[in-house]
């Protein structure tokens, strides 16, 4: 099929559970081999292939953990689609809509080679793909959102996992309509894959939104796509979920990657009033028992919101409730990760400050244990700090020798 050589003896003899693990790679490669010959329309062994894309696909989600990645293949796989769709869109073509098919089992063949899962949840986190391509490289697919979020559901999907997981942003000139569309897909009505995609897409482009004022897009972006945030996380509140519903209360990966989120629309004062008022801030507070009880960075980036917006505590009369204890907690739990939240993020850097000032207001509830843990990590914060920000670290590196002064002389 396709190409592909096989001995008809070894067919008939192995497991038929185990054929996919046996004959993957060489399919894949012939796979591979036909599809970049030919654009759609060719005959012979190309065409069959992509009559075949839809087969192929399914075999490939089959075979996902014993079929091997082809990351290496992966700008090639996208660049086919770009041209289906660019072809899709000419005015030479007489009937464009037949050019989307092939188009949606392109794009799902790129996925199924080249990322773990077509199920965001694994990726929530995870960039598997990084390249030197300029943000205009990617227009198409926001043209290509543009035309299916509304009917398409699953390719809407797959165009946003597409584009978180590459840690990608759209062009100036696509922005608009970028943040239009996620709003749209995070809408409470459509199916948690394609919110919780539109999430990651928003978290690998949360600088960008971070940096938008009303100026830019009048009040759009500020005023619908905070509110579409927390409906994308949590699109029917107070109702009950189990353990393994993807839109339960509290999922560690998901909210890793919603907390970054609101960290970094935490930092522009004009995002503030949106994220109170779209009880983004009683969310993040509902979220302090278990976001202490687990050993991941959950807490800083907590501490870090909350700490942002306590000069603002008269908007948000919900941070009275936080008591001295959990404020501690939050603290107290943030310290452990800050050494290598900022080894790589220097936004996560410019926010030390905001924690050693918090550390020092509550530090008096501390117990003996916790000020012994928090030497040993404001130690190692130093370190990172000395090392990695020697020439703009000054002043943090002050302020957290101070601090360790502070948690010494308290023993």
């Amino acid at each position: 099929m396709v190409g592909g050589q096989f001995d008809k003896k070894d067919i008939v003899r192995i497991d038929k559970s185990s054929a996919l693990r046996q004959l993957g790679p060489s399919l894949l490669a012939q796979f591979r081999q036909a599809l970049w010959t030919c654009d759609g329309h060719s005959t012979g062994v190309a065409r069959r292939a992509w009559n075949l894309l839809h087969v192929i696909c399914r075999m490939l989600e089959l075979a996902r953990a014993d079929v091997p990645s082809f990351q290496q293949a992966f700008s090639q796989n996208l660049d086919m689609c770009r041209k289906i769709f660019l072809q899709a869109r000419s005015s030479e073509q007489n009937d464009p809509s037949g050019s989307m098919t092939p188009l949606r089992h392109m794009l799902r063949f790129t996925l199924a080679t080249a990322c773990p899962s077509f199920d965001p949840n694994p990726l929530w986190i995870e960039v598997w793909w990084t390249g030197n391509s300029s943000p205009e490289d990617f227009n198409w697919l926001i043209d290509y959102l543009d035309d299916v979020y509304s009917n398409d559901h699953e390719t809407a999907g797959d165009i946003l996992v597409l584009l978180g997981s590459m840690k990608v942003s759209c062009s100036p000139a696509k922005q608009h309509l970028f943040i239009k569309r996620l709003i749209a897909c995070m809408d409470s009505s459509m199916p948690y894959r394609l919110r919780h995609a539109a999430i990651r897409a928003a978290h690998s482009s949360r600088e960008i939104l971070a940096s938008i004022d009303a100026v830019d897009y009048g009040d759009m972006v500020l005023a619908k796509l905070s509110p579409a945030i927390l409906t994308a996380v949590c699109p029917q509140p107070g109702t009950t979920s189990g353990d393994e519903d993807p839109d339960r209360p509290f999922n560690i990966k998901r909210d890793s990657c919603y907390l970054e989120l609101v960290f970094a629309l935490a930092r522009n004062p004009n995002w503030r009033p949106h994220l109170f008022e779209a009880r983004h801030i009683d969310r993040c507070i509902s979220m302090i028992p278990k976001c202490c009880n687990i050993f991941m960075p959950h807490a800083f980036y907590l501490a870090g919101i909350f700490l942002r917006i306590t000069p603002e505590q008269s908007l948000v009369t919900s941070l009275d409730s936080i008591t001295e204890h959990q404020w501690w907690d939050v603290i107290c739990m943030a310290w452990p990760h800050a050494s290598s939240i900022i080894e790589d993020d220097i936004h996560c850097f410019e926010s030390l400050p905001v924690l050693v000032e918090g550390t020092r207001k509550y530090i008096h509830t501390a117990s003996k244990p916790s000020l012994k843990w928090l030497i040993r990590d404001v130690d190692s914060v130093l370190n990172t700090v000395e090392r990695r920000y020697s020439e703009k670290g000054e002043g943090v590196v002050a302020a957290v020798k101070e601090l360790r002064g502070v948690a010494h002389g308290m023993f």
